[in-house]
């Protein structure tokens, strides 16, 4: 899978998972592995100084909720998303790409497998 969080591009991806909804840091890593079919997995220490500082800027803001910080989206962060549209769709366009890329890669790698399997039963 191709990488494509280069500058400021997770930061982006970041705002963007926070005007879905709220969420706190663990919920956006599994949102990430999810969305990248498990092959990207951010750590906390990628994502929480993320969201530390998309605070410290006043694009986020958080509550405590049953003891987790929950990130939620400011106007200030609406408005950077917005500024940023074009630049989004972009990357939603090769985060969309890769993770198709990766599923071929896979469907090919499993047919190469079950031939392999079947030359083996054939020889056996």
């Amino acid at each position: 899978m191709s990488p494509v969080f280069g500058h400021g591009r997770l930061r982006l991806y970041l705002l963007k998972l926070l005007e879905e909804s709220p969420r706190h840091g663990y919920e956006v890593i599994r949102l990430l592995q999810d969305r990248f079919l498990g092959v990207y997995s951010p750590s906390p220490g990628t994502i929480y100084p993320r969201l530390a500082r998309l605070e410290s800027e006043g694009l986020v803001s958080h509550e405590v909720i049953k003891g987790k910080k929950v990130y939620s989206l400011t106007d200030a962060g609406r408005a950077e998303l917005e500024r940023r549209m074009d630049e989004l769709a972009e990357l939603e366009e090769e985060i969309s790409a890769s993770a198709q890329e990766f599923a071929r890669e896979v469907q090919q790698d499993v047919r190469q497998t079950v031939r392999s399997l079947r030359e083996e039963l054939t020889n056996a």
